[in-house]
């Protein structure tokens, strides 16, 4: 099993139709919900994860997991019945977001430190909805050091949670190299659900290290699908033709027409750069297309650009375009 990771600020709703459209992604995880001292109303939810509007999956019919994020086992657990309501295919719940941001406001990995609340938080979540409906949790090593890593786990599996995906840094260590896959070893070993593993998976490679490191079959992939769209495709079937940059053009078109119609205007050429940023990492011809568009903010502009860095084929135009009409109604975002 493949999963997609949730990365806030760029791996939306939109970005998650290109990528699941390859194939490859068994299921994906959304960006965070932020949950404070209040249940928030159910448009809230369908902002972040428009899937729950189409039986919790993407247009290409991968199921899309809800994540909530949030110290207060309580309200948590109240938005976590609210989010149930809407059927979704599961809920994942956020202690690994290493933002300082989130984790001033008791958000995300700095709650790795107090593996009790950890577990409180599950436990009421897993309590608040359907047992039918799996609830799952996504963590870092730590907070500043790996120290209570097993106490973490341990509180997670315990309080009922049905799968856990193991980012192998804390949250001290960001996201600089490497990733300690071979921490996910002792973790995997000591609790009895299912544990993914996550971080610094670039390539076919990478996942087979990471695999053998942690002992864990299961993979999610971050930056690393990002920056290239058919290594979820290639590391299921390894055998297969790889990826050109003629097959991601269409869907960066289409990812492009998409935010264009739905997103406010400052921000539109900003998620397409964020995106070709990660792509030039795999592909040259990614690197032509980001140094054009580098300083352009204008639509029209911005498109043509990226359209003569390369072009796509005549059959590709249609694709996209049917991408684009295929994302959920405009919201500004």
């Amino acid at each position: 099993m493949i999963l997609l990771a949730p990365m806030e600020g760029l791996l939306d709703h939109r970005l998650r139709d290109a990528l699941t459209r390859l194939g490859g992604i068994d299921r994906c995880v959304s960006e965070f919900i932020r949950v404070t001292d209040q249940v928030l109303p159910e448009r809230v939810f369908t902002r972040v994860v428009p899937e729950l509007r189409r039986g919790g999956r993407t247009p290409a019919g991968v199921p899309v997991r809800p994540q909530l994020l949030g110290s207060d086992a309580a309200c948590m657990a109240d938005n976590a019945a609210v989010l149930a309501g809407l059927n979704p295919p599961g809920i994942d719940l956020n202690f690994g977001c290493p933002a300082r941001v989130v984790n001033r406001h008791r958000g995300g990995a700095v709650l790795l430190d107090d593996p009790g609340q950890v577990h409180a938080i599950v436990a009421a979540v897993r309590r608040a909805v359907p047992v039918a409906l799996p609830v799952s949790a996504k963590m870092r090593l730590g907070y500043r050091d790996d120290s209570r890593m097993l106490e973490c786990a341990a509180a997670i599996a315990e309080a009922g949670a049905a799968e856990l995906v193991v980012h192998a840094r804390t949250q001290q260590q960001g996201y600089r190299p490497p990733a300690h896959w071979d921490r996910i070893a002792a973790i995997r070993e000591s609790v009895p659900i299912p544990v993914v593993a996550n971080g610094e998976i670039w390539s076919i490679g990478d996942a087979r290290r990471c695999r053998a490191a942690s002992g864990c079959e299961h993979l999610m992939l971050g930056r690393g699908m990002v920056a290239d769209p058919g290594l979820a495709l290639a590391i299921a079937r390894p055998d297969g033709e790889a990826m050109d940059w003629d097959d991601v053009l269409p869907l960066l078109l289409g990812y492009w027409r998409a935010v264009a119609a739905q997103v406010a205007p400052r921000h539109r050429c900003g998620r397409v750069k964020q995106w070709l940023n990660l792509l030039r990492r795999r592909f040259a011809q990614a690197q032509a297309a980001y140094d054009r568009v580098r300083a352009v903010n204008d639509g029209p502009t911005f498109e043509r650009l990226l359209l003569g860095a390369g072009g796509p084929t005549p059959g590709a135009t249609k694709s996209c375009v049917s991408l684009a009409m295929s994302s959920s109604a405009p919201a500004p975002a």
